[in-house]
């Protein structure tokens, strides 16, 4: 069994004015089990009060006892490190801003799956396609935005699917269409 706890003045206050001010319900219930504990309830009643168990309860009154309502304060833990660190986080946005070709890389569009596969060679970061995907939402970048331009393509072929378009739009739907010979 736990020693009581005595609180002095000036802490009933600050428990108190923390229970009554507080939005966070756990460190609410926390400093009202202290409160308790101050006026000699045992941690079963307590325990029974607040519907928790009362190892929860002595773990509670132990972090007050070390360190005071900051020990009562939750505290979470930093979680995993991100897959793609802030330099590469800025060389993969100014790809895609940039566009596939400006990286060296020959297609038309960035996808996830390049986009990664381009990271792993260029910085050596390996992820999945899904982290890209989800990075570039966060970061509210498209890589499969279209960067189709005209003067990209064979100027030949270009002037015949016009030609081509030409006379499908004269004739209309329905009629057979023989395609233009190229020249």
């Amino acid at each position: 069994m736990t020693t009581p706890l005595s609180l002095s003045s000036g802490q009933v206050a600050q428990l108190e004015q923390v229970f009554r001010t507080t939005e966070d319900r756990r460190l609410r219930d926390r400093a009202q089990a202290v409160l308790m504990a101050g006026r000699g309830r045992s941690t079963s009643q307590i325990a029974d009060d607040l519907a928790t168990d009362p190892s929860t309860v002595r773990r509670w009154l132990g972090r007050w006892r070390h360190g005071g309502l900051d020990g009562l304060r939750i505290r979470w833990a930093p979680g995993k490190a991100r897959a793609i660190d802030d330099a590469s986080a800025e060389a993969l946005v100014d790809w895609v801003r940039r566009g596939p070709a400006a990286s060296g890389v020959d297609r038309a569009n960035w996808t996830s799956e390049a986009l990664a596969a381009h990271l792993g060679r260029t910085r050596g970061v390996r992820v999945a396609a899904r982290t890209v995907r989800d990075f570039c939402a966060r970061c509210g970048i498209r890589p499969y935005r279209p960067t189709y331009h005209f003067e990209r393509g064979d100027a030949r072929k270009q002037e015949n699917a016009r030609r081509e378009l030409t006379v499908l739009k004269k004739r209309g739907r329905g009629r057979p269409v023989r395609a233009a010979e190229p020249r």
